[in-house]
């Protein structure tokens, strides 16, 4: 069988373009992602184009008992993970701590930390047998800084930081690799979930200047994980030429 990669958040930004990128290598995906119409169209998409196999599992990351059941119900030769892409993320709302929304502070605690420990300590299960495997985190600059009014965002990459590296510790009698790919400034739907939908404010963020895109980091994700067995990248941080800090960017 063909080496598998499980990306989570699959249908947009990133996550898709990751399914992508690992599709053309010739690798049998599983992605996971809560838009079903999207995960179906995806997969079919992919499928056709470079005749692998993909299995779709509809599932929210912040749900530890249907993703559990959902993943542990998948055939055994599925459960041979080669690369694990923790890519479901998001950021809510822009708001100093004292009028912070506390639902968004418990969605993206949710989703960006706990989310990730629940697919690692399975996927991470399914690969310690195998003594082999690699697990890809995906932070953010927010995860090396902390900026205004980005409080408990960031808290939630740093925290995805720490767990990279303990996970890395942890692992390394398994043989498993454990990488943490950092980017900054990147267009997706990212600013469009973080202003609730709200496009015009989303648009302004990305003005007069260029940022990366999600191929960029989908890019640096395939470089790392093509590295030899002897090799691993502990740690990338991605930035547009256009950025220098969280904060710093040149919009002339």
């Amino acid at each position: 069988m063909s080496k598998i990669a499980l990306i989570t958040g699959a249908t947009s930004g990133i996550g898709e373009s990751c399914a992508h990128t690992f599709a053309q290598q010739g690798y049998n995906l599983i992605l996971l992602a809560r838009r079903e119409d999207r995960l179906v169209k995806i997969a079919h998409h992919l499928e056709d184009k470079y005749a692998i196999t993909i299995k779709q599992v509809l599932a929210d990351v912040r749900d530890k008992n249907n993703l559990t059941t959902t993943l542990e119900a998948l055939p055994t030769e599925w459960k041979k993970v080669d690369v694990l892409v923790n890519n479901a993320g998001l950021s809510q709302g822009l708001d100093p701590i004292d009028k912070g929304d506390t639902n968004d502070w418990d969605t993206m605690i949710d989703t960006n930390v706990k989310g990730l420990l629940y697919v690692t300590k399975i996927v991470s299960n399914w690969m310690i047998p195998n003594q082999s495997g690699h697990i890809i985190n995906i932070g953010s600059i927010a995860g090396k800084e902390v900026y205004p009014n980005g409080n408990v965002y960031c808290a939630s990459k740093h925290a995805v930081d720490a767990l990279t590296k303990g996970t890395r510790i942890d692992l390394l009698a398994h043989g498993i690799k454990v990488t943490a790919i950092n980017p900054g400034m990147v267009e997706t739907e990212f600013s469009v979930v973080r202003f609730k939908g709200d496009e015009d404010r989303a648009k302004k963020v990305y003005e007069n200047l260029e940022p990366l895109i999600a191929d960029d980091i989908a890019d640096a994700i395939w470089y790392v994980v093509s590295r030899p067995k002897h090799v691993n990248i502990n740690d990338m941080l991605i930035m547009p030429t256009a950025q220098a800090t969280a904060t710093i960017v040149n919009r002339g």
